[in-house]
């Protein structure tokens, strides 16, 4: 069996991954911290997608939690293989430089930014020795164009831009793809508090985007049509910053 693991998938962008990738024929394991009600609609809406998947809690900053998880998972599942990786999960805690406390700081790196390492530093040891795999990074405008009162995001961002352009060098020859996906402003509950009747102005296409715009992306790279691409940002803003 070949799985699909979304990190954060039970809301937002990583809900409509989620559910999108069962498109691809995957059964989903569903990542999340705490809100299980929210994950189990996630589940839900795959199912009624025609699609299987199951829960898999577990903190994504926490490198012993991320390999308990997943330890515990691939001794329970011994034929299986996650065959793809969305590191989807993060966190906003937005507020000038001047102000920022430590934790707002670490808070958004370890979850951003430090996530990235520990999740895929476990699995990709499997896609080498397979010599297939699809890793699709979440990244954001942010980590592009940086945005004011987001120093620690944006920072995050930047890094793990970088960190997906070297990924895909090294590991390119097994056959095994590194991508990001960049969004915009994008309608979820991590925006809920933008001003999008104002903010709408500033984007070409006047509008919001919807988590299920990013998803198409997301599916398409973690896809066997993507097999050529590698290293990539592609940003899906509305036409906002290119």
């Amino acid at each position: 069996m070949k799985y699909a693991l979304v990190t954060g998938g039970s809301r937002g962008i990583g809900r409509a991954i989620s559910v999108k990738m069962v498109s691809l024929g995957y059964p989903i394991l569903v990542n999340y911290k705490s809100n299980e009600a929210e994950a189990m609609q996630t589940l839900s809406l795959i199912k009624e997608a025609g699609g299987s998947g199951e829960l898999l809690p577990f903190d994504v900053s926490d490198p012993v939690q991320v390999s308990d998880a997943l330890g515990k998972w691939q001794d329970e599942n011994r034929e299986a293989t996650v065959e793809v990786l969305i590191n989807n999960a993060g966190i906003r805690k937005d507020i000038l430089l001047m102000w920022m406390e430590d934790s707002h700081w670490n808070d958004v790196i370890h979850t951003n930014l430090n996530s990235f390492f520990y999740v895929t530093r476990f699995l990709i040891k499997n896609m080498l020795v397979n010599k297939y795999g699809r890793i699709v990074n979440i990244v954001s405008l942010s980590g592009l164009k940086g945005l004011p009162g987001q120093v620690n995001y944006s920072a995050a961002k930047a890094a793990l831009i970088g960190a997906t352009k070297a990924l895909a060098q090294e590991i390119g020859k097994k056959n095994v793809t590194v991508n990001a996906v960049a969004p915009g402003f994008i309608r979820t509950d991590m925006t809920k508090d933008l001003n999008e009747a104002e903010l709408k102005n500033l984007i070409p296409l006047n509008r919001f985007g919807l988590p299920e715009e990013v998803a198409e992306v997301v599916c398409f790279l973690a896809s066997e049509k993507a097999s050529y691409i590698t290293g990539e940002v592609i940003s899906v803003n509305g036409g906002l910053y290119t």
